[in-house]
């Protein structure tokens, strides 16, 4: 065994550079959270042992938050947990309860603020075998790139009977004119924000891993149709910067419109079929409920996903049930800019079912499939995904996979099952 280096995860000119042994930081969650992380570190370990012959290994280190953070440190998000994730870039984390009267709304995504991480990852795929709700789930292959900071994350608002409230309410009336709130003494108020910084950094991410993983769609999401100012520009700046910034590697709807105008409908066909033919990604845009349709209807249309933060909230867990529920479904929340992600299974912390053995650990094991390929370890990751479609084809799973004629394992005997054909 060659001697491994053991130091952090550092990034340079938004290159991340890894060691042979890096540090990562684990949250090892509440509920079912610390039984599906330590199948999840079991799988994880044996694999890259296997797969790069002892020559690197994960260094992990724990960290405190949600229940525990609150029995140990009095709070659910120390303030030493978010300087290790700072620290050390990249961390993994088991589905967290945010304890009554914690101060803050959701420790998840007090995590997501603290590190700006702006973009919400979420690979949606189907594995063969598995009970889905539609005819053709093998048609579902996309990454949802959610907006993580803006849009209703900012959590602005107030209670209807809020003074704040009364006194916004008021304001808009007498200064602005405002004449649409129906019932002004019973409304509460929320304010969406989408900022332009905001769309681009997304989008910019959304698109450069179309590039990088070679996939021929980017599809912006929006609302724009009513939200003209809100979602309607994340749609336009959206655009704007892809035409920008990516120029000769992209070709958008809005320049094909334009040549529409110009040159008639048959010349924007062939300039379209040109792109296509060149390898350049296609940037179109749709309105989310006519998305929805058409993700079932026509799935096999799209690649990559660019959403608001509500919309991909829906979206991604939509999609997420046609290829058979949250259960298989991974997660990450990434800064692309800073170089910070935090690996996360997207299912709850299901309490009822804790310590009883039967929880699925896919999300969690799927979401460290995604850590390492963001560290440059695909070769291990694939490795992975292959054993999980195999004990899938076998029909050993756990119960909530709902599968007929199949041997059910609890927690412990599927991570076994995995491990054995790793």
């Amino acid at each position: 065994m060659s001697k491994l280096k053991r130091s952090k995860i550092t990034i340079e000119n938004g290159v991340l550079t890894v060691p042979d042994s890096p540090t990562i930081p684990y949250i090892p969650g509440d509920g079912i959270g610390p039984e599906v992380w330590q199948s999840c570190q079991q799988i994880l370990d044996v694999v890259i042992d296997h797969v790069y012959s002892g020559d690197r290994r994960i260094d992990w280190i724990p960290l405190k938050a949600g229940q525990l953070g609150m029995k140990e440190t009095g709070s659910p998000l120390p303030d030493e947990t978010v300087q290790a994730i700072k620290d050390y870039k990249v961390a993994i984390k088991s589905p967290l309860e945010t304890p009554v009267g914690g101060g803050i709304r959701s420790v998840n995504v007090a995590i997501r603020k603290a590190l700006d991480l702006y973009a919400c990852v979420r690979p949606i795929r189907y594995f063969e075998g598995v009970p889905s709700p539609v005819k053709y789930p093998e048609f579902v292959n996309m990454v949802v790139f959610r907006e993580n900071t803006e849009d209703i994350y900012t959590g602005i608002e107030w209670a209807y009977d809020d003074a704040n409230c009364r006194r916004i309410i008021k304001e808009m009336q007498d200064s602005y004119g405002i004449t649409q709130i129906r019932f002004p003494d019973t409304t509460a108020i929320g304010v969406k924000c989408i900022s332009k910084e905001g769309t681009e950094r997304l989008i910019h991410a959304a698109i450069d891993h179309a590039i990088n993983h070679h996939l021929p769609t980017v599809t912006i999401t929006h609302k724009g149709n009513i939200m003209k100012f809100t979602e309607g520009a994340f749609r336009d700046w959206g655009y704007d910067y892809a035409i920008r910034t990516f120029d000769k590697k992209v070709f958008t709807m809005k320049q094909y419109e334009q040549t529409v105008a110009t040159d008639g409908k048959a010349a924007a066909d062939q300039v379209l079929s040109d792109a296509k033919s060149q390898g350049k990604v296609i940037i179109d845009d749709c309105i989310t409920d006519a998305f929805f349709q058409n993700a079932l209807l026509h799935p096999e249309r799209y690649s990559v996903i660019a959403a608001c933060n509500l919309n991909g909230d829906y979206i991604s867990d939509a999609l997420a049930a046609q290829v058979g529920g949250i259960g298989i479904s991974p997660g990450a929340n990434i800064n692309y800019q800073t170089g910070h992600a935090v690996f996360e299974a997207t299912h709850g912390t299901a309490p009822k079912m804790a310590g009883q053995d039967k929880a699925n650990p896919c999300a969690l094991i799927l979401s460290g499939a995604m850590m390492l390929r963001y560290i440059g370890w695909s070769e291990a990751a694939d490795r992975i995904e292959r054993a999980i479609q195999t004990v899938i084809t076998n029909r050993t799973v756990t119960a909530d996979f709902h599968m007929e004629n199949a041997t059910i394992l609890g927690t412990a005997a599927f991570t076994d099952a995995i491990i054995e054909v790793l």
